[in-house]
């Protein structure tokens, strides 16, 4: 009985540690008044709270906000640890923006574990005034030679014939979205524009908005998101140079092309090809007489395929590499150059028509030489013919 009076007494006591343990569970409001807020700026966002109700035992303490937040269509979060009532970033407002934030207190403040509050959620979508079939089709935008921005559009699927499109664009260093001034034209109408003079513009997040007017419906707004850097589309190398350092080994060398990118962001790639036969028809008939190769240096030594190879050429193009811009664009195609030491037909022909000029013109002066060097017939044959007329009038008389 003894036993059983001890065991009631635990359990009572186990008991009671449960319904007092939740009310001594400490608690942290969220944070207050979490929005997303568009200032106008093309798809930069801003992401706002008020701090939480806190209660008496936290006011000593530094609250953290754990901001987790995403375009609707992508299933990863964007999480940020931060003190700030405030985060901005950039968003594609083409799809719909989510957001939620919680409040963090350290164990330094709880003298037991962290401690979390619930979530509090925001999301945010711009108008949807205006069809899907009437908003700019294939926007491509290209930095040419990180020099000026040319981006194109075409027409929505169903725009009516009166609709026009109006650019917008804005990085981090304008106070404001600024339209654009030198519109691409074709038919009366706007199909993209160039942007030069984007000065402090270099890796930043790029926004742009098209959209549009028109007496018969309203058009769908387009954005677009990017960093210069990445769509930079430099111009071909230049002073191409092909020479054989022996009877097997090729020495190609090129100039970087001329522009502001940094020689040290460039990377290249080459095409060799040997004997004649075009890259395109080597391509097409599956023929391995070309080789193609990368390199960010200005120069590549490469072995011929063969021998006996009478004719070698080379061509090459030119890319932002990795360590100036996380993607770009290539370059066209170089003028091809060939080694100097091959006689074509077409080198032969020019090689010939000079020394046949030469001898011809030794054969000109050598008759002239020989002309001169015979005697002189004028003076007898002026005699003779005197002496004929002479007995030809004796005769008359």
């Amino acid at each position: 009985m003894a036993f059983m009076g001890v065991d009631t007494r635990c359990l009572g006591l186990l008991l009671l540690c449960a319904i007092i343990e939740p009310s001594l569970e400490i608690k942290v409001n969220p944070p207050q008044d979490f929005e997303i807020v568009d200032p106008g700026l093309l798809g930069y966002l801003y992401l706002q709270w008020k701090p939480p109700v806190v209660v008496e035992n936290f006011k000593e303490c530094t609250l953290e906000y754990e901001l987790k937040y995403r375009n609707g269509d992508s299933d990863k979060w964007k999480t940020i640890i931060t003190r700030n009532l405030i985060h901005k970033d950039g968003f594609d407002l083409n799809k719909g923006i989510e957001g939620k934030i919680r409040t963090h207190v350290s164990e330094q403040c709880t003298n037991v574990s962290e401690v979390e509050s619930s979530w509090m959620e925001a999301s945010y979508r711009t108008s949807d005034a205006g069809s899907l079939e009437t908003k700019i089709q294939d926007m491509k935008c290209i930095y040419y030679n990180w020099q000026y921005l040319v981006c194109s559009w075409k027409p929505g699927k169903v725009a009516h014939s009166d609709a026009n499109y109006t650019m917008f664009f804005w990085y981090e260093g304008l106070d404001q979205a600024l339209q654009c001034t030198n519109y691409l034209r074709d038919n009366e109408k706007n199909v993209g524009c160039k942007l030069s003079d984007l000065e402090s513009s270099d890796y930043k997040d790029f926004f742009i908005c098209v959209n549009g007017s028109s007496n018969t419906e309203p058009i769908r707004s387009s954005y677009t998101v990017f960093q210069l850097q990445n769509i930079v589309k430099p111009l071909p190398p230049e002073f191409l140079h092909i020479g054989m350092e022996d009877s097997v080994e090729i020495r190609m060398k090129w100039s970087t092309p001329e522009g502001p990118i940094p020689p040290r962001c460039y990377t290249y790639e080459v095409v060799v090809r040997e004997d004649d036969i075009s890259w395109e028809k080597a391509k097409s008939s599956g023929q391995r007489k070309y080789k193609k190769s990368a390199t960010d240096k200005n120069d590549m030594k490469m072995k011929k395929r063969a021998n006996d190879s009478e004719e070698l050429c080379f061509f090459v193009r030119s890319k932002v590499n990795i360590y100036c811009a996380d993607d770009g664009i290539w370059s066209e195609w170089s003028e091809e150059e060939c080694w100097e030491g091959y006689m074509g037909p077409d080198s032969k022909i020019v090689f010939l028509v000079p020394i046949c000029l030469f001898f011809v013109f030794l054969l000109l002066l050598l008759c002239l030489i020989v002309e001169k060097e015979e005697p002189e017939p004028t003076l007898s044959f002026h005699m003779e013919l005197n002496k004929e007329v002479y007995s030809y009038e004796e005769t008359l008389c």
